[in-house]
């Protein structure tokens, strides 16, 4: 078996006395697609701030195997600056600063390369956040909340994007999201994370078809 390119190991993250994540354990291998879904609040964005570096643990272990680039939940996009600008800044830690592959993967951007980024639709600057990552060419891609505010069609369209990737470079995922119909149709595998522990795991195919989840986030019966 392949060393995972994320292996969480019974993290525990604290925010002064309150307890943010609590022993979780997660691992994503290389070329996979995970999902990590869960109601506001249940610890999703502390995980992701982990494996940046951001929020430092308080007991457990966190590995990251090659190189982990994170679209932010909000985009967080340098406003007034271009979109092609705002491309170039996800490269740089590495030498080449060529957008050109970017235009390629998401040539929606084109026509807009040479505006403001907060000038945007959200859709745009979801686009912009995700080539933005890409730029820097990395093995493993953490995603936190894609969907969030965008229309359904914006939705399919980066979903789309993600799946080529995956398929075409073999680039590892882990989606954080809230809409877990989305995430389990996209990913192979998933976690649910729930006050700051996971809850149930296992095949997307398995943890739909769990009643306790489905009346959770499936809005129903499996």
């Amino acid at each position: 078996m392949s060393r995972p390119v994320i292996d969480v190991r019974d993290l525990t993250v604290r925010y002064g006395a309150a307890v943010a994540l609590d022993g979780v354990d997660l691992h994503v291998a290389p070329g996979e697609l995970v999902a990590l879904i869960g109601p506001n609040g249940a610890g999703k964005s502390t995980l992701v701030n982990t494996l940046s570096g951001i929020v430092k643990p308080a007991a457990g272990r966190v590995s990251v195997v090659g190189r982990l680039a994170h679209v932010p939940e909000g985009r967080q996009m340098f406003a007034s600056l271009t979109v092609d600008d705002n491309l170039r800044l996800g490269a740089w830690r590495i030498r080449d600063r060529n957008t050109a592959r970017i235009y390629e993967l998401l040539p929606e951007l084109v026509r807009v390369r040479n505006n403001r980024a907060g000038l945007l639709s959200g859709g745009q600057q979801q686009m912009v956040a995700l080539g933005r990552a890409l730029m820097s060419r990395p093995q493993v891609l953490v995603i936190d909340e894609m969907s969030l505010g965008l229309a359904p069609l914006v939705i399919a369209e980066l979903a789309s994007h993600l799946r080529m990737l995956n398929a075409r470079d073999g680039l590892a995922v882990l989606l954080i999201e809230q809409n877990a119909r989305l995430a389990l149709e996209l990913c192979s595998r998933a976690y649910v994370l729930e006050a700051g522990r996971v809850v149930a795991h296992g095949s997307s195919e398995l943890i739909a078809a769990s009643p306790a989840v489905a009346a959770a986030y499936l809005g129903g019966a499996p």
